[in-house]
């Protein structure tokens, strides 16, 4: 079928539509609060003067409110509680978590950090199917409640809970005490979570989770993160570390922006699905 005059004006070099550009752009901005034109450009693969037209469509429209250099929602962004987490894109989540399974091997010891996308780890960690391909005897050391609780009736799976002051938005332990409890531990993996990552490093909501993360990628040989596509772009409230200080990133689908600076920095990055099963 060959496209219209219209639908070729609509179109960018890469294919997309302006409508699926601007759903993409209010996905963004609802899970992030606010975002660049420039990262926007990279992540969708189109030209700068393109972002900028779409937001000023949305802006026409009441759907965010536009800025110097990008846009932010119309509505502050409160942070969603695990269980409201866990329901976002959970075919994606499963997905990552997959492909960080098969970087556990029997006896590792690892530390499975608070977030939705790990607690699945942690969930096909407790699969006892007949089909499960979990290792055997893991030695898991946390901060999350419901990773323990998870793993809680797994006899050949250990678990090791770190103590603290009680986080009830992320379910996890958090604080002085934590942070001094993980340096008594080495792991050789740690899966770490985060709610956006960007030329300025990977980000949370809050400073108190974000400082317990940086604290487990010092005791471990290796730092993966796993991380939804949606979150490459996005600046949360508290740093955490540099794409530098990780060795792995998992990811659910092909991004240019990211592939692009981790190549330049020797950081893998592991799209889940592409020969992870």
């Amino acid at each position: 079928m060959t496209d219209t005059i219209d639908d070729a004006a609509s179109r960018d070099r890469s294919g997309s539509f302006a409508e699926e550009r601007h759903q993409q752009i209010l996905a963004l901005l609802a899970g992030r609060g606010r975002v660049r034109n420039s990262d926007l450009a990279a992540m969708l693969d189109v030209a700068e003067p393109t972002i900028r037209r779409d937001i000023a469509d949305l802006a026409r429209q009441r759907r965010l409110t536009r800025t110097h250099g990008g846009a932010i929602a119309m509505r502050p962004q409160l942070e969603p509680d695990l269980p409201m987490r866990i329901g976002r894109n959970a075919p994606g989540k499963s997905a990552i978590a997959r492909a960080c399974l098969g970087m556990i091997s029997d006896g590792d010891a690892v530390y499975l950090d608070a977030g939705s996308t790990i607690l699945r780890i942690a969930e096909y960690l407790a699969d006892d199917s007949p089909d499960s391909r979990r290792p055997r005897n893991v030695n898991v050391l946390t901060n999350a409640m419901p990773v323990a609780q998870t793993l809680a009736q797994r006899g050949d799976t250990r678990h090791t809970v770190i103590g603290g002051s009680y986080r009830t938005v992320g379910a996890c332990f958090v604080g002085p005490l934590a942070i001094q409890s993980l340096s008594s531990f080495t792991v050789n993996a740690a899966f770490i979570g985060v709610t956006g990552w960007s030329e300025s490093g990977f980000s949370v909501s809050d400073l108190t989770e974000a400082q317990v993360k940086a604290a487990a990628i010092q005791i471990a040989r290796r730092v993966v993160v796993p991380m939804d596509v949606s979150k490459v772009g996005a600046s949360d409230f508290a740093r955490v570390c540099g794409l530098e200080d990780v060795t792995t990133v998992v990811i659910d689908a092909p991004n240019t922006y990211l592939l692009d600076i981790a190549a330049d920095m020797g950081v893998e990055v592991v799209i889940a699905g592409e020969g992870t099963e």
